[in-house]
């Protein structure tokens, strides 16, 4: 009988409590607990699906934290929401600060493969940077492809990018040694002789001029 009391009382203070609450602190505790499950929601979803919509989820921050706190700046007591806020609010700043660091690695995986597609044709493979599938019959085109593209394009790259192009460049020399004792031709060795020869002075000029501009835009 003492238990059916006391659970009775307890009951009976919980709805006192609950009845005690006006509309106003209902809807606000109620979009709390909303931005709540959604910050959650952000938190559990996969990586790369939440890169992806990252647009669409900072939006979605954006106008449930707007209309949250206009919500909240009407309560006359905001303790105990804003705690539940501020604490969803730095998980989801934690969790933004991981996307985005993840975002900015594939951006520049990205960037980096975009670039060696440009540079190599739609056969280049990533394999390192070995070349394997480059041979004494594509070898020629290869280069032309990529002194082509380098050329049309010299004005655009950065300085880091010109360091890039070197080491690809590099690589591909790496190749050519070994295709020379696969039966390249000594027409086509003379002619990517003549493609590297225009290659040397374009790559010094050009990654000079680029960092002088990376240097002039750096004081300014």
């Amino acid at each position: 009988m003492k238990t059916i009391l006391k659970t009775f009382t307890t009951l009976t203070v919980l709805l006192s409590i609950i009845s005690c609450q006006n509309p106003q602190e209902k809807k606000t505790e109620e979009l709390a607990n909303n931005y709540v499950k959604f910050v959650d929601s952000v938190a559990n979803i996969d990586q790369e699906q939440a890169i992806e919509n990252w647009d669409a989820i900072q939006k979605m921050n954006e106008n449930k934290t707007a209309e949250l706190n206009i919500e909240v700046d009407k309560l006359e007591d905001k303790t105990q929401l804003n705690a539940k806020i501020d604490s969803a609010t730095i998980k989801y700043e934690k969790c933004q600060l991981r996307l985005m660091e993840l975002k900015s690695k594939y951006d520049s995986e990205n960037k980096a493969i975009t670039m060696r597609k440009a540079l190599f044709g739609n056969d280049y493979v990533a394999d390192d940077l070995t070349f394997t599938w480059v041979n004494k019959n594509n070898i020629l085109s290869v280069y032309e492809k990529f002194t082509t593209t380098v050329t049309q394009n010299k004005d655009s790259y950065s300085r880091q990018e010109w360091d890039q192009l070197k080491m690809l460049y590099e690589a591909l020399d790496n190749r050519k040694n070994t295709v020379e004792k696969q039966g390249l031709t000594a027409a086509d060795n003379n002619k990517i002789a003549t493609l590297k020869f225009k290659f040397g002075p374009m790559f010094m000029v050009n990654r000079m001029g680029a960092k002088s501009e990376e240097n002039s835009e750096a004081k300014e």
